[in-house]
């Protein structure tokens, strides 16, 4: 593991005992070809990160060269404006508050936090939170006490302005995270790269079965890639990978997108990534973006509070599907069969979503799933109705999650038109791994919806086109790596 440390004139650090490479960020600009062939991890120490600053130049330029970066482009301006990081204050300010009393009951008006490092262990919670969301060496966070802390601003702390107290714990932890790092990649087993592959072992309907996941690291390892599988405490180490392939039920509110939205901030190939996660998570989204690019979607009404349920039944007519906007695996997807039924399920789901979504009931014996990787099918697969039920998934069989079978097809087996359709769905999203819902009907074939969490299972999505899935998905990652 080679790592660089940039600095903005030389002795910034004073005399730190290292391993690593100490420059300037002068040097690093002026010199494209150090590390050529390497792909070391910059720390980036400028006097400034300004737009268009050296600082902001050494970190962007980085990107250009294939090394990885803290803090990123991304970073810099996200901490630029208040507005521009206000979506994190609710959870920061909930950690934050949550420290008050391991801290000594009151706060500061500003604290420095280092790597994500606090003054002492009781604002570990908050500092980790903190360098989860800004992966940035140092930040310093002004705080507004009170019965309810605020954060009034979290922004960049320099060298330059840390005293003598603050430049030595900054060292320590400086050390402390490269080291730790640096320690972790020596012993690893001989590959030339290595995925984490992020489970949960208690999760009732995974997207991939732990077995699935073993047999995908069989075939990864032919062609020199270990996969590793880590869980939601495994965060902090996330760095040590090369690449991130998520296999839990994604979902914004929860770990799955913090784990995603690192592993783009330190440039790694993932899957999902954060913007194929808020593209396809929404219903509502989804079915605009469909529908503005001409893909076909089945006849939807928008519901926004009572008065537009008539209208929705008159278009619509009856039985019809409801839909919660952020909804997986079939859950949050009822069919009301007339209008006291709508009007009863919409009144309970419009209390915790200004948005619902009816559509046309479409009755069909199965779902086609297609999957899609980098703008290509992957596989084709038929997912039948549960039993005596209109989905594929029923969840209110005897208190268990009760699936219907599968039938798996060869891509040049599949419908033609059924394939060119998820195709196109999957293109408006992005270039990662979608599985792509679509029925077919005597009217025609429509996209149900585009998962960026599809189910990948030895034995049923692998089982036309073979181990040739396992090996797309290795060279998705590879391609990345080497571009």
């Amino acid at each position: 593991m080679t790592w660089v440390i940039l600095t903005g004139r030389p002795g910034d650090l004073g005399q730190v005992a290292t391993p690593h490479k100490i420059i300037t960020t002068r040097d690093y600009l002026a010199h494209p070809a150090l590390f050529r062939g390497q792909r070391p991890k910059i720390i980036n120490l400028a006097t400034s990160y300004a737009y268009q600053s050296r600082g902001y130049y050494a970190s962007l330029l980085a990107g250009a060269r294939g090394h990885r970066v803290i803090p990123s482009v991304e970073t810099m301006i996200d901490l630029s404006e208040r507005k521009l990081y206000e979506n994190a204050l609710p959870e920061l300010e909930q950690a934050l508050n949550a420290c008050r009393e391991r801290v000594g009951g009151g706060f500061p008006r500003t604290v420095s936090i280092f790597f994500g490092l606090g003054p002492s262990k009781g604002w570990d919670r908050f500092a980790r939170l903190l360098f989860d969301w800004f992966r940035a060496p140092a930040l310093e966070v002004v705080i507004d006490d009170g019965a309810w802390a605020r954060i009034r601003k979290i922004g960049f702390l320099p060298l330059s302005r840390m005293d003598r107290e603050a430049k030595s714990r900054f060292v320590a932890a400086l050390d402390a995270h490269t080291r730790r790092e640096w320690r972790d990649a020596r012993q690893r087993t001989p590959a030339r790269y290595t995925f984490a592959t992020l489970i949960d072992p208690q999760e009732e309907l995974p997207p991939s079965s732990v077995a699935s996941l073993k047999h995908w690291a069989r075939i990864a390892a032919k062609m020199g890639v270990e996969v590793e599988p880590i869980t939601r405490k495994d965060l902090p180490r996330l760095a040590n990978y090369d690449a991130l392939f998520i296999r839990e039920t994604t979902a914004i509110s929860n770990h799955t997108y913090r784990f995603a939205r690192r592993a783009a901030q330190e440039g790694m190939p993932v899957i999902d990534d954060p913007l194929s996660m808020i593209r396809c998570t929404n219903k509502v989204y989804l079915n605009e973006l469909m529908a503005g690019n001409g893909v076909p979607v089945p006849p939807t009404v928008m519901i926004s509070g009572p008065a537009d349920l008539a209208p929705a039944a008159e278009a619509l007519g009856f039985p019809l599907v409801l839909k919660i906007p952020d909804s997986a695996f079939s859950r949050g997807v009822r069919k009301a069969a007339d209008m006291a039924e709508l009007k009863a399920l919409a009144s309970r789901w419009l209390a915790d979503s200004d948005l619902l979504l009816a559509q046309k009931f479409l009755p069909t014996a199965f779902d086609w799933r297609i999957g899609v990787l980098d703008g290509r099918p992957l596989f084709a697969v038929q997912y039948l109705m549960a039993g005596k039920h209109w989905q594929i998934v029923n969840h209110d069989r005897r208190g268990r999650p009760e699936e219907g079978g599968f039938r798996a097809f060869t891509l040049a087996d599949a419908p033609a038109e059924v394939v060119d359709v998820a195709v196109r769905a999957a293109r408006c999203i992005g270039d990662g791994l979608y599985g792509v819902d679509l029925k077919e009907t005597a009217d025609g074939i429509c996209v149900i919806e585009v998962n960026d969490n599809p189910n990948l299972d030895h034995g049923v999505e692998d089982a036309g086109e073979k181990d040739e899935v396992w090996r797309r998905l290795t060279r998705w990652f590879v391609e990345r790596l080497e571009r």
